[in-house]
């Protein structure tokens, strides 16, 4: 069978029902079970080798993980394990989860494995409820015993506000997770676009401490013409040169667009208008007003 994203998280969510998990975090025995596979912990694995799978003359399978690995690792490799099992799917593990040259039967397996730790029925009312920060990512994460980077996907993918968790390797993005929201807006953040100029990702990754700040929606998305300001959270992970950020529309609301005003452009969200000024320089560019210390996250939700 040819997998696709759609049709491999439709796999996964019919396995975590056979499975019948109800408890956070996840416990994986039913899982194991249910792929007829037994998980064994080695020391003696590569520090770059998460975990490998073969199967065993009984018709079982046999999963080995790298003991060395964080928890939240370990876990999350087990259940990478498993999709291959269940997909089907040779493993291809030359390259790292977070670099631009994964290769697909790999993130097809990553998707499964996340549909397993944060399973839909019981993460999606938490991720609801949560603040839309890193730092109510890091809770979930802790809660579900899954890595951060794998709790921000699903918890984009998750919640009703328009917004979107993005992971980057060398400046260039490997992986965007939207809302609903924005699929239906086709706000669409290109792989491989490289972290936009002056944004709080790009500056945090060339060495400033900062944690927050404005973005205009149109140097994250692709082709995008409705306008609107983004709240833009980062975090660079120099070891790995990875970079985590997440983006959520200021007012908590997809931009309307309007017509621009004579000598002007203003665009107006739920009735108000955003902070654009005018560039005096003569060249027709448009800049954001300037910070006034003052961070306004969406309004249905609170930042931790």
């Amino acid at each position: 069978m040819a997998w696709d994203e759609f049709s491999v998280a439709l796999k996964a969510r019919e396995f975590v029902r056979r499975a019948n998990v109800t408890a956070v975090p996840v416990p994986l025995d039913p899982y194991l079970t249910a792929a007829r596979a037994t998980a064994r912990e080695m020391a003696d694995m590569a520090a770059d080798e998460a975990g490998t799978c073969f199967p065993m003359s009984d018709g079982s399978f046999r999963i080995c993980i790298n003991a060395n690995d964080r928890l939240e690792r370990r876990r999350f490799t087990v259940c990478h394990e498993i999709a291959h099992i269940v997909l089907g799917l040779k493993s291809d593990h030359k390259t790292a989860p977070w670099t631009t040259g994964r290769p697909l039967a790999e993130r097809l397996c990553d998707l499964f494995a996340a549909e397993l730790l944060l399973p839909a029925k019981l993460f999606e009312p938490a991720a609801e409820s949560a603040p839309i920060s890193l730092a109510g990512i890091d809770a979930l994460a802790g809660q579900f015993e899954a890595s951060v980077t794998a709790t921000g996907s699903r918890f984009a993918d998750s919640v009703g506000a328009p917004c979107a968790f993005v992971l980057s390797h060398q400046g260039k993005v490997v992986y965007a997770s939207r809302s609903k929201a924005l699929k239906d807006a086709n706000a669409y953040i290109p792989r491989l676009l490289e972290l936009p100029a002056g944004s709080i990702s790009q500056r945090s990754r060339a060495g400033e401490i900062l944690s927050a700040g404005r973005s205009d929606a149109a140097d994250w998305f692709d082709n995008w013409e409705r306008g609107g300001i983004l709240v833009e959270e980062a975090r660079h992970l120099a070891q790995w040169d990875q970079t985590l950020t997440l983006i959520c529309f200021e007012s908590g609301e997809l931009p309307s667009a309007v017509e621009p005003v004579r000598g002007e452009r203003r665009w107006e969200v739920e009735g108000r208008e955003l902070p654009y000024r005018r560039e005096d320089q003569g060249d027709g560019e448009f800049a954001l007003k300037e910070l006034d210390g003052s961070l306004r996250w969406p309004s249905k939700k609170r930042r931790s």
